[in-house]
């Protein structure tokens, strides 16, 4: 690094009251300790029901984006870093179980090894044992479904280059394989081992629902992956597979019919036409489907959240 880059901090935040002011001068001391001056905080309030809004209306300098209802973590984060205009966008939960004291470290390992995202790793993780089995099992499932070569794709302690979202929207629970997205599309992605600390104050926000969420999220990242620029070679061979099977019935129903067997008496023939009709159907599926891909990467504008407000303490 010639000069230190700018950072922009984006922060999603649900009820976090308790946690966000501190995180806050966390960021700010060690910005100002380590001479990032050129820096931004940018907090997304999904509509929390605490005094969370209240808080952030009292620091200074930041950036908050509301909600008008509860969109989920990932939808947060989309919002924040489009929000987001320095050379570095770094992500962090709100509740303070991410430390601020291992960006420079991120930073720095980025750069010297020329990556475009840092991911980090939570090696020694401070959460209840359920919490740590869950996201083992996650782990060890995105590992083999998606191969991002990430130990721990669930730490939102990430540092990335801007240019990582300019063609990136989120959705569903999608902000835990951003890494694995990215990859997909090219950029180069590195791990370190991080810090992690215990929620000393408020309620987790985890729930068995967002695990099964980000289970459905993972299989639509490795369809992504594998076949989402060209559906068609997914379901075309699906459906070729079908047709050929409707053929090998076929077979067996000249073969009965040659050999004077009543075809009212065998599922040959309503086989031959159940597989054929459905390997057709799929293959014209695939071949809709790609292109409403094309139309898709041409004309999409949609975003799933609506932000009530954003303003600005300087």
């Amino acid at each position: 690094m010639d000069k230190k880059p700018s950072l922009s901090f984006v922060i999603p935040v649900y009820n976090e009251g308790e946690n966000i002011k501190d995180l806050y001068l966390e960021i700010v001391s060690m910005c100002h300790q380590s001479q990032f001056t050129d820096f931004e905080v940018i907090v997304v309030d999904d509509n929390s029901t605490d005094h969370t809004l209240d808080v952030l209306r009292a620091l200074t300098p930041i950036k908050v984006i509301t909600f008008r209802k509860q969109f989920g973590q990932t939808a947060a984060m989309d919002a924040g870093i489009k929000a987001a205009v320095k050379d570095l966008i770094v992500t962090m939960d709100g509740d303070g179980q991410n430390d601020p004291a291992e960006v420079p470290k991120m930073v720095e390992y980025l750069f010297e090894k020329d990556l475009d995202v840092v991911s980090g790793w939570r090696k020694h993780r401070k959460d209840t044992t359920s919490k740590k089995t869950v996201s083992r099992v996650a782990n060890f499932l995105r590992s083999k479904i998606i191969n991002d070569g990430i130990n721990d794709s669930g730490c939102s302690l990430k540092v990335y280059r801007k240019e990582c979202f300019d063609y990136v929207n989120l959705y569903g629970e999608m902000h835990r394989f951003i890494p694995a997205i990215l990859k997909i599309q090219g950029f180069k992605v590195g791990e370190v081992v991080v810090n992690h600390r215990a929620r000393t104050k408020g309620l987790t926000k985890y729930t068995w629902s967002r695990s099964v969420k980000g289970l459905i999220d993972m299989i639509a990242v490795w369809f992504w992956k594998k076949y989402a620029l060209r559906p068609l070679h997914l379901l075309g061979a699906l459906g070729f597979g079908f047709i050929f099977l409707s053929f090998l019935f076929g077979l067996m129903t000249v073969r009965e019919f040659l050999t004077g067997q009543d075809l009212s008496d065998t599922l040959w023939l309503m086989l031959t036409l159940f597989t054929f009709m459905i390997g057709l159907v799929i293959f014209i599926s695939g071949l809709i489907m790609d292109i409403l891909v094309k139309s898709y990467f041409e004309t999409t504008t949609n975003r799933p959240y609506l932000i009530k407000e954003i303003f600005e303490n300087k």
